[in-house]
């Protein structure tokens, strides 16, 4: 063969490759290709949404409690990084912060977006930024931030490594807060600078998330729970909640539990149970406090008053089980009033009115029952979602067709609190209504949104319905105000104001059986000027496994001191002054 021919030859079958190939790249990889160099000339990336901030109230301003501070998340493009150079830069300057593994980065290099490292502070970000890696980039983001440490740490919950808040007002109105993430997509310069032209540029602006506004006292949560922190120490009881609210609009002045923790270290803690906000979350037996709302029911059907009287013989038997009164003084045998029955907490007492709810002096029937669960479910809304703007649990209150065996003995343990699983703050709030003139008012801890400074979008707060006349809620408040004067001897209460409550004291389920070695301490009441309506509620509950603890004994003396505080903090004034 001739050296032309060869050449030639030679020639046609480089030309033959070089067209191959060239129909391989155009047509066969088109798409990848294309793709290829529109991610070398497109910056896309999305735009993140500053999560709204939470306030409470100092006076009337809103101060923040829950804030964001900038950091960075570090993303890395597998189709144009360089594994090698990406990964000897990063590891090192990234350090703990990195949240991938090499290898599961470039598995597939066909992917656009991969997080490597997350809440990136800034000193680290600018090295990563000096390094003018290819294909990583940074994207500013928010930390939360609490800068008053535990302060109602389980009213506020957290935000996790997600960005996700959890438990509290974080967690219950986490999509409120979030808000909705934007997109930027643009062609760029060889700078990663964007430029304004391009069919294909895309920009949805992020919206930010709602600044919210509590309608907690800063200055109020922040004593309760110095309060409550003292008194775990002066009563030996590991665990004390409190809730401080207004009965004539539901707002919640104040919401406390002991222990708490910090929102900012979150995983710093025992076990879970200490995110749990004690007063919405945790259904319990109040016991005795709920004679508040036997004797309530009693009073709307006409079958007693504070004057009426039984029998007291300190023990009566329902469904051949004896019902005993806590208190068995022989002083308090033969015909009492019901007054005294409320001050002693007498559950024989609250087991007649049942009685006479059915009309009869001896026995309990399907009348009576029927009245009592109308009224503690439809009335009160115990065993039922208050419709608080955090996460509640509902609790139980068995319908008279719910019980499967002794349904004479469980109502007759309802009418002083066992037998039943309610919150806290179910209790606070058909109290309030008890004591405000019979309105129920939706609980409240949200006051707003903050917009340019302002509160907008406000909480509506209505009256829900009726739950007792003004003659039931007038006889309710003296008969709580004259229970209140049998433990006036210790001083507490200073003449001229108007303060009532009630005590209780729950056994505890323990391996099916109530126990007699751990009970749960609970004392609520009211305050206010005397001659006007009650102007704050007070609800306390203290507890400890394996221990017992008593309303009067552990519970009142926390609201005594509780009470003392909030009188003089809300300037509450006596009558004649």
């Amino acid at each position: 063969m001739s050296r032309n021919r060869f050449l030639k030859f030679g020639l046609l079958a480089v030309m033959a490759v070089i067209v191959a190939r060239l129909f391989f790249i155009q047509i066969v990889q088109h798409d990848y290709w294309t793709e290829k160099a529109a991610a070398q000339q497109t910056l896309q990336y999305t735009l993140r949404a500053e999560r709204g901030e939470i306030y409470m109230m100092d006076g009337d301003e809103p101060v923040a409690v829950a804030m964001n501070s900038t950091v960075y998340t570090v993303i890395v493009d597998p189709m144009l990084a360089d594994p090698n150079e990406t990964k000897a830069k990063l590891t090192e300057i990234l350090g703990d912060k990195r949240v991938a593994e090499w290898d599961d980065v470039f598995a597939d290099r066909s992917l656009r977006y991969y997080i490597v490292g997350n809440n990136v502070e800034r000193k680290a970000a600018e090295k990563v930024a000096e390094a003018e890696l290819d294909g990583v980039w940074l994207q500013a983001n928010t930390k939360r931030v609490y800068p008053e440490g535990g302060l109602a740490s389980t009213v506020l919950g957290f935000v996790n490594a997600e960005g996700v808040g959890q438990y509290g007002i974080e967690g219950a109105l986490n999509d409120e807060l979030t808000g909705k993430d934007g997109l930027l997509k643009t062609v760029k310069d060889v700078n990663n600078v964007a430029l304004s032209i391009g069919d294909d540029n895309v920009k949805v602006p992020a919206e930010d998330g709602d600044d919210i506004v509590l309608t907690i006292d800063r200055n109020m949560q922040y004593q309760v729970e110095k309060i409550l922190v003292e008194q775990t120490k002066t009563l030996g009881y590991k665990n004390i909640s409190a809730l401080v609210m207004n009965p004539n609009n539901g707002e919640i002045l104040a919401m406390a539990n002991v222990p708490g923790y910090d929102p900012a270290d979150f995983g710093n803690v025992e076990g879970a149970e200490e995110y749990v906000n004690h007063v919405v979350e945790d259904p319990y037996e109040p016991a005795s406090v709920c004679k508040t709302f036997a004797f309530a029911t009693g009073m709307e059907y006409g079958v007693m008053t504070a004057s009426s009287t039984f029998n007291n013989e300190n023990v009566t038997y329902v469904d051949n089980w004896p019902i005993k009164n806590s208190t068995q003084k022989t002083e308090l045998l033969g015909m009492v009033d019901m007054q005294t029955a409320f001050n002693w907490s007498l559950n024989t007492g609250s087991t007649q009115v049942l009685r006479w709810l059915g009309g009869s002096e001896t026995e309990i029937n399907a009348q009576g029952r029927d009245r009592l669960y109308d009224y503690y479910y439809n009335h009160f809304g115990l065993g039922q979602a208050t419709g608080i703007e955090l996460y509640e649990s509902v609790g139980l209150v068995y319908a008279p067709d719910e019980v499967e065996y002794g349904v004479d003995s469980t109502y007759a343990n309802m009418t002083f609190g066992q037998n039943m699983q309610v919150t806290m703050l179910q209790v606070a709030a058909a109290f309030s209504s008890v004591i405000n003139g019979g309105e129920f008012y939706t609980p409240t801890i949200v006051k707003g949104k903050l917009k340019d400074g302002e509160i907008v979008d406000a909480t509506p707060r209505k009256v829900v319905r009726k739950t007792v006349t003004q003659e039931t809620s007038a006889a309710m408040r003296e008969m709580l105000y004259n229970t209140r004067r049998a433990y006036r001897a210790n001083g507490t209460d200073k003449a001229g104001y108007y303060i009532g409550g009630k005590t209780g004291t729950a056994q505890v389920i323990k391996d099916g059986e109530y126990s007699f070695d751990e009970t749960v301490a609970t004392y609520i009441g009211f305050g206010g000027t005397e001659g006007e309506n009650p102007a704050y509620v007070i609800m306390v509950r203290v507890w400890e496994d394996g221990k017992t603890a008593g309303g009067e004994a552990q519970a009142l003396p926390v609201f005594n001191v509780l009470n003392a505080y909030v009188q003089d903090y809300l300037k509450i004034k006596p009558s004649g002054n």
